[in-house]
């Protein structure tokens, strides 16, 4: 498997799929694994594209391997077999030094959200653009409309342990999309929500992907995936059970 792998990724370059465009897809997999202990697999055998501007459902139960393909696509893990492109960057080949740069590239929202609990909300959504050396005044800019949009501007100046889970919850959501991602990957993004706020969030993320960033959601929220009508993955112990289109585009 690992030869054949390595021979298609020389064959295509960059390691896009035949027929198309290096910079149509956001991100490939050909033929990942990733295993932790000898003979036990997160993931295993997936190959995928996932097209830039494109909105991916991935579902699966509890150790389906969700959270590990987010990770691989974000560089927080390397695959222990195949190849990964990520924005036209090969994730095994990357140096520790390039993983920065990319990932400032791609915005996260965690499951445990990883805010800085001593700095207020408005340093923690602004943070990324300053490490990018914005000028103050386009942070504080940024930071204020998208908060607005979440509906927290009045909150930019509270400490995260200070919100509630929905609050800080929606904080990290603004931290992911304040950069204008190329990728949006979120993992359960509205697990602290009520109901209407899910809706109204879930719009929010599915309008970035209009405007050309590839976005992936893993999420349990059946009701959700059929609201939307978009690509849907499910894992099934590490691998790909299912891949089904979003609604009415061709197989």
């Amino acid at each position: 498997m690992r030869e054949r792998t390595r021979s298609l990724a020389r064959r295509l370059g960059v390691g896009h799929a035949e027929g198309v465009e290096p910079r149509t897809a956001a991100a490939n997999f050909f033929h990942v694994s990733k295993s932790y202990d000898a003979g036990t697999y997160a993931l295993q055998d997936v190959s995928l594209e996932l097209a830039r501007g494109e909105f991916v459902f991935l579902t699966g139960s509890s150790g389906a391997g969700k959270t590990t393909l987010l990770k691989l696509l974000f560089a927080a893990e390397r695959p222990s077999e195949g190849q990964i492109v990520v924005l036209g960057r090969n994730i095994a080949r990357l140096g520790d030094g390039a993983i920065p740069a990319l990932r400032r590239r791609i915005g996260v929202v965690f499951q445990d959200f990883k805010l800085l609990p001593n700095r207020s909300v408005e340093h923690n959504v602004g943070m990324v653009l300053e490490v990018m050396g914005r000028p103050a005044k386009e942070v504080r800019a940024r930071v204020f409309s998208i908060l607005k949009q979440l509906g927290l501007q009045h909150r930019r100046h509270h400490h995260p342990l200070s919100l509630s889970g929905g609050e800080q919850q929606r904080v990290a959501i603004a931290r992911a999309l304040v950069n204008e991602p190329e990728i949006l990957l979120a993992d359960e993004p509205t697990g602290n929500l009520d109901p209407e706020l899910t809706v109204d969030i879930m719009d929010l993320i599915a309008s970035t992907a209009s405007r050309g960033t590839a976005v992936v959601v893993a999420t349990h929220e059946l009701g959700i995936v059929s609201r939307y009508g978009k690509r849907t993955i499910r894992l099934e112990q590490g691998r790909i059970a299912e891949d089904v289109p979003a609604a009415g585009s061709a197989a």
